[in-house]
């Protein structure tokens, strides 16, 4: 999952077009794309489009992004979302496990009713001072929680942190990648509001994927590309990815030597990972 468009929940003008488009996953917004006045409605058009054929055909991964647990609209929006075709449901101002633990019994209760065949995941926004202190605890809360996401614009703003203050930015990223690596998690980087910026978004991106972000939400279709490319495994990575494999499996030693570099446990498990990445794309 190398990009994540963000679509409004509100504009089904954009759906078809999201879907045709070249993200690896959707993620339709409840939440801050749509204002009070049309969550009613933006959610009946997401779950509506959830359950059409052209999404059921669809290879993308699907995500939806409802309000937070504490609204009035949490449970109103996983009534209409939740369904077979959906893959991720993204929680948003996660503070505790106890807010994971409450969405997984409320996700289990309505997978129960409908029958459906497999679990949906959650994705935890990381997007407040204290999300950020108990961000383990979050990701090992239960079993549905895929990984944990970045969220800047609610992390920073209310503490008058600057949003482009690349050491604040390279610390809490590397805070909540070994976050989700406690747990054997993945980590997804946040978005990158400033669309006329290519040059900003790129460099943030490569500074995630260099502390094992597997990939970066995109607000803006503009920002797809630079996702895909920058979080897409190299020539170089894959051949060596490939060398250790190979060399691991010919020898019965703890630690070995790959063009110079020491390979253990650790490598041999990367490269693994990067060589699984490569097929699938």
């Amino acid at each position: 999952m190398r990009s994540k468009l963000f679509v409004p929940g509100s504009r089904p003008d954009l759906f078809a077009k999201a879907l045709a488009g070249p993200a690896d996953s959707l993620s339709f917004d409840l939440e801050d794309a749509v204002p009070e006045a049309g969550k009613a409605e933006a959610r009946r058009l997401v779950g509506q489009a959830l359950s059409s054929p052209e999404f059921a055909a669809s290879q993308k991964i699907l995500i939806v992004r409802v309000n937070a647990l504490a609204t009035s609209h949490f449970a109103a929006d996983l009534a209409a979302v939740i369904g077979p075709r959906l893959d991720l449901l993204n929680l948003p101002k996660v503070e505790s496990a106890a807010d994971i633990r409450a969405a997984a019994k409320a996700l289990a209760v309505l997978e129960k009713k409908q029958k459906l065949p497999r679990p949906i995941g959650l994705l935890a926004n990381i997007e407040s001072p204290r999300g950020l202190r108990l961000a383990a605890e979050i990701a090992a809360a239960d079993p549905r929680v895929a990984g944990l996401q970045l969220g800047f614009a609610d992390l920073f703003e209310p503490l008058g942190i600057d949003r482009t203050d690349a050491a604040a930015i390279h610390q809490i990223q590397l805070a909540v990648r070994l976050a989700a690596g406690e747990a054997g998690l993945w980590a997804f980087d946040a978005a990158y509001g400033n669309i006329k910026d290519p040059d900003g978004y790129r460099a943030e991106a490569l500074a995630a994927k260099r502390l094992g972000f597997i990939g970066k939400s995109c607000i803006h279709p503009s920002q797809v590309a630079l996702a895909n490319e920058i979080f897409r495994p190299t020539g170089d990575e894959i051949a060596f990815a490939q060398k250790v494999v190979a060399a691991a499996e010919k020898t019965t030693a703890g630690v070995f030597t790959v063009d110079g570099r020491m390979i253990d446990a650790p490598f041999i498990k990367r490269a693994r990972a990067v060589l699984v990445i490569a097929r699938q794309m």
